[in-house]
């Protein structure tokens, strides 16, 4: 994911370990991601539709709390640095620009769960 789009973090329990930690979001246009940095736990979307629309428009409530959160990303679509909404949920991750509309929609495909096995110094 060297692309830059979305990176931002949201401060929450982990849906695996429970610790509440900053929970790291990434997306560009071959992915999106949430990692927590406390257990590894992550989950990977993969892109489905990219289209202008409205927010909300791929928003359905999932077996987590869906997370409505704003951040400051250059929009691939219309170059424009500015407030992005992503709504994510346990199967679906939504990035809308509020400039142009265009949004970017995120299917669940892969859980994981890692740990770096070098321990740190």
């Amino acid at each position: 994911m060297s692309e830059r789009f979305i990176f931002t973090k949201h401060r929450c329990s982990c849906y695996n370990c429970g610790k509440e930690v900053d929970q790291v979001i990434k997306a560009v246009r071959s992915q999106a991601q949430v990692v927590c940095p406390n257990c590894g736990a992550t989950r990977i979307f993969i892109p489905r539709i990219e289209e202008v629309g409205r927010k909300g428009l791929y928003t359905k409530i999932g077996c987590y709390d869906v997370w409505s959160l704003v951040t400051t990303a250059v929009c691939p679509h219309c170059r424009a640095k500015g407030p992005h909404d992503l709504t994510i949920g346990c199967d679906q991750f939504t990035v809308h620009c509020r400039n142009c509309d265009f949004i970017h929609f995120y299917k669940f495909n892969l859980e994981y769960i890692a740990q770096c096995p070098i321990e740190a110094e």
